[in-house]
């Protein structure tokens, strides 16, 4: 009997029943051999171990990204491993590959913490070192059961309860003398896993529910080569030193926690600069797009909620309250409030498109889990925008959003990515509408992608309730994506809330909805800045400009004719009159990343000239004050908004 396998680049070859996914392996190239981790035949996953079946065959190796998570997860196993060893007594939850590592969450009597992460690794080791294979067993669903149970492993009983039906097959995976229920497929051995780290130590709930017990979660991570485990762990220390949660408080921008309550930032003076100045230039930019800038309040009837939809499929995000006996929401969106807005008055379609535009506060009950500085918060400004549209302007619209979105980006240096956010077919109860209306939705979002010409990656079940969207995921200098704007189509609340226009026939016909955010949020897109930037940020949006040093208490005077002209001229700055030495008020004035310096000498108080100095580049050379407030004015410029619908 023969195994006929087809490769990916058409050509086919047969095989003895019974080879290997290796054998094929070393059969196309010992370089090949070398590199894989497992295969796929007609898009099922196989261990390199297992007989291959006739089909279309592919080896699979960390380049693919389905490779590096087969690595990726058998090192959550190898980790385990190495518990168990070191603590005979830990239970296991799940270990799963996440982008770029894996964690374990694991029961762990008397763990003490991150300490214990080098003794971890050590056992780690010296498993790798025992070159140990991955074997693969099925057992039916009452044997796995009985099995676990007696192991005492209560949380994988837990997870085969849910599998199936009696009857049912399940797989485990042994590594010495640890068993894990696993799906697979893994890598061939322990050896393959030699370039793996440790990272850090987290508490989680018990398969994510604040209910059930807290566990003991280490995160890790692995590559194929040491070398990429190098340069992942040095882009990981880059990233510590750039981390917002720990530059916005040394940069004076924020506060966040305490006293004032988990997830909610207080902006500080320097923060509510930055803040001002970016809403400034928002501001105008969207005047400049045709949009018409409104401002709703911070809370409404339920009443209004239960319209929109918004009680009944995101209710456990909301906050509420009671005004005069009646029951009120703190708004999670801005988008009821520019309802009433249309609904002000009869709409004629030479109105429309109609785009209305807000930085709107919201409110959102996040669990203290997940809250993470800026990025995750329970109160934020969305930069809010709705497009109220004809079904035939709908494709042009979101067109446009687009554009405008990727201009902000483009302007700060983002790279981007596109995913077409689509509905779940086989659970359209979790969506409001009926499913001919959002399959006509959903391909108007993607002829506009189409005719735009922009590459997209389609992704379902991530669509908002109401609709398909649009969702641009931001790239940082450091290449890691964040969620950035979105763009959302809406059939549904309009019909909701009767929504009409009157068309040229002089009756009363649907509109159509698009929402979007450019940042996203304020908070979330000024951390990502934050970390983009590493603090220095371009000279327009610098909370301070320009710091004033000067070098002795006998300059004083001339330091504070200087400041008020810096300030007339429309410079934020400030005199650092303190008595510390011109070298420590320098270095100190670099670490907080002021783009400019005045230095101020007997000479210059006497000639009325400055010396300037800019972040990172040093003296600039005596010269005029005048000169020298230009050379400021003219690198922190607001950039004037260019791009045309």
């Amino acid at each position: 009997m023969m195994v006929k396998l087809v490769f990916p680049d058409g050509s086919s070859k047969e095989y003895a029943q019974g080879t290997t996914g290796t054998e094929v392996a070393a059969s196309i190239s010992r370089g090949l051999a070398k590199k894989a981790l497992c295969c796929s035949v007609d898009g099922v996953m196989y261990d390199l171990s297992a007989p291959v079946v006739s089909g279309a065959i592919r080896i699979i190796t960390f380049e693919d990204e389905v490779g590096a998570e087969v690595l990726r997860h058998s090192a959550s196993h190898l980790l385990a491993a190495a518990v168990r060893n070191l603590y005979p007594g830990a239970r296991f939850g799940i270990g799963p590959a996440i982008r770029d590592g894996f964690y374990y969450d694991m029961d762990i009597p008397d763990f003490p913490g991150s300490s214990a992460l080098d003794a971890i690794s050590s056992e780690m080791k010296r498993l790798v070192g025992l070159n140990i294979p991955f074997e693969r067993a099925e057992l039916s669903l009452e044997e796995a059961v009985s099995f676990f149970e007696s192991m005492g492993e209560r949380f994988k009983v837990e997870l085969i309860r849910e599998i199936g039906e009696k009857g049912e097959k399940v797989s485990i995976y042994r590594l010495g003398s640890f068993v894990d229920l696993c799906r697979g497929p893994h890598v061939p051995s322990s050896g393959y896993l030699k370039h793996t780290a440790l990272l850090s130590v987290a508490g989680a709930y018990w398969r994510g529910d604040e209910n059930n017990q807290m566990l003991t979660r280490v995160y890790g991570t692995a590559f194929d080569t040491g070398e990429a485990l190098s340069n992942h762990l040095e882009l990981l220390e880059e990233a510590k030193r750039r981390d917002h949660r720990k530059l916005g408080p040394e940069l004076g921008l924020f506060t966040i926690g305490g006293p004032g309550g988990p997830g909610l930032a207080y902006w500080l003076p320097n923060g509510a600069a930055l803040r001002e100045e970016l809403e400034g230039f928002w501001k105008e930019a969207h005047r400049r797009q045709g949009y018409k800038l409104v401002v709703t309040p911070h809370m409404a009837p339920a009443e209004l909620w239960k319209t929109s939809g918004h009680y009944d499929y995101y209710r456990e995000n909301m906050y509420f309250t009671e005004v005069e006996k009646g029951e009120y929401a703190i708004k999670p969106m801005n988008c009821p409030g520019h309802i009433i807005i249309y609904q002000n008055e009869k709409r004629s379609y030479r109105e429309l498109p109609l785009r209305l535009a807000e930085l709107g506060t919201v409110y959102r009950c996040e669990r203290s889990g997940v809250l993470h500085g800026l990025m995750r918060v329970r109160g934020f400004t969305v930069d809010d925008g709705h497009i109220f549209c004809t079904a035939d302007q709908m494709v042009s619209e979101v067109q446009g959003v687009i554009r405008f979105a990727l201009y902000f980006l483009r302007l700060f240096g983002f790279g981007y990515d596109i995913e077409l956010s689509l509905s779940d077919p086989d659970n359209m109860e979790h969506y409001a509408g009926v499913p001919e209306e959002w399959a006509k939705a959903e391909k108007a979002m993607a002829d506009a992608l189409d005719e735009m010409g922009e590459k997209y990656k389609s992704v379902l079940g991530e669509a908002a309730f109401y609709g398909p969207k649009v969702d641009i995921k931001m790239r940082d200098a450091l290449g890691r994506t964040w969620q950035g704007p979105t763009i959302q189509f809406d059939f549904n609340i309009p019909a909701r809330f009767n929504l009409t226009y009157v068309g040229d026939d002089g009756k009363e016909q649907r509109v159509y909805m698009v929402h979007r955010a450019l940042f996203g949020s304020e908070e979330r897109f000024i951390g990502n800045l934050i970390e983009h930037f590493a603090g220095n940020f371009p000279g327009w949006l610098a909370p301070v400009q320009l710091i004033i040093l000067p070098i002795t208490s006998s300059q004083h005077e001339y330091a504070r004719k200087v400041e008020i002209a810096a300030l007339e001229a429309g410079i934020r700055c400030t005199a650092d009159l303190r008595s510390g030495t011109i070298g420590y008020r320098i270095r100190e004035a670099e670490t907080r990343k002021v783009p400019f310096m005045f230095v101020l000498g007997e000479t210059e108080a006497r000639e009325g000239t400055v010396a300037p100095r800019r972040h990172g580049k040093g003296d600039l050379g005596a010269m005029s004050l005048e000169k020298a407030l230009k050379v400021v004015l003219d690198d922190c410029a607001r950039p004037s908004f260019m791009e045309r619908r």
